[in-house]
This record gives structure tokens, C-alpha cells and sequence, in this order.
């Protein structure tokens, strides 16, 4: 696989895991994580896949999800579906930071990249790490695909640079 640009359809077998939310914000309280076939969801959805190099990583945690959190119904307002934050953390850790910014439903879902795979073969990992970026996929097809290379800069996958493409 290569980097996904617009206009190119959302890659088949492409699966993410991920805990799903339990309505509780109690971090001690864990489910099991399961599987998202993320290639089949997005055919029939609008949604902004966000990667970042790590949860409650300084910048991830005070710039990115903060972003989304402060723009989520801009981005509903738009169309979007589903907004999915992805890393290379397990599930586990990934379910703890969406707790720990408050997120107890599905307005935004916390998602493992195990070993930054899906990043890897798009091109888009720094290291064993996935890296920082944004993809809009409108029901199957890219229409926004963006990385941040510059450290600490979400300029094209914060929510404010992906809601200037929508």
C-alpha cells in the first residue's frame, strides 16, 4: 500500500481494535478490547481518522484532542459520522485517554494501531510510532489526506486545519 491521497478509495482489510465505551469514566473500570473492520465502516460513513504518536503525549493531549473536543459539532455540522483518534498504544491505554478527556459514548472513538501497521503501510509512521495525521474518508473514497511533519505542529490534522478542507 501507499499513501493515500484524495479521490482514492479507503484500502481493504484495514482493522483497528479498540475498547468499547462503557458510559463510565472510571479508568479502573476495562472492557475487552475488540475488532473494528474499519475498511467496511467507512463505506457507509463520513469519518476523520486522526493518528497521533501517542496518548496523553504532551502534544497530543494538550493540542490534538483538545481540538476535536472544542469542534466536534463543527465537524457533525459538516457531515462527519465518526471521528476515530488512532496510535499505536494498546486498546487499553486508548480507552483510558478518550476516559481521561471525558469521553464515556462513541462521539469520539479511541482506537489501537497495533505496531503503527496501518501507518506503516500508508507511509505515514515515525518509527514504531503512527504518525500525525488526518484522513476524511466519505464512504469509502479519501477526501482529505494530511500529515504533519514539523514536531508539534497539528496545522493539517488538528480539527481546524481538516474542517478548512470539509
Amino acid at each position: 500500500m501507499s499513501t493515500l491521497t484524495p479521490g482514492s478509495p479507503f484500502p481493504a482489510g484495514v482493522t483497528f481494535t479498540y475498547v468499547a465505551p462503557t458510559g463510565s469514566l472510571d479508568l479502573t473500570v476495562c472492557g475487552l478490547p475488540i475488532k473494528y473492520d474499519a475498511s467496511e465502516e467507512f463505506k457507509t460513513k463520513k469519518v476523520v481518522l486522526v493518528a497521533v504518536p501517542g496518548a496523553f503525549t504532551p502534544t497530543c493531549q494538550e493540542q490534538h484532542i483538545t481540538s476535536y473536543l472544542a469542534n466536534l459539532d463543527k465537524l457533525r455540522a459538516k457531515g462527519v459520522d465518526s471521528v476515530i483518534f488512532i496510535a499505536s498504544n494498546d486498546a487499553f491505554v486508548m480507552s483510558a485517554w478518550g476516559k481521561a478527556n471525558g469521553i464515556k459514548d462513541d462521539s469520539i472513538l479511541f482506537m489501537s494501531d497495533a505496531g503503527a501497521e496501518f501507518s506503516r503501510s500508508i507511509g505515514w509512521a515515525a518509527g514504531d510510532r503512527t504518525g500525525r495525521y488526518a484522513l476524511v474518508i466519505d464512504h469509502g473514497k479519501v477526501i482529505y489526506a494530511e500529515v504533519d511533519t514539523q514536531r508539534g505542529s497539528i496545522e493539517h490534522s488538528g480539527a481546524e486545519g481538516v474542517l478548512a478542507k470539509l
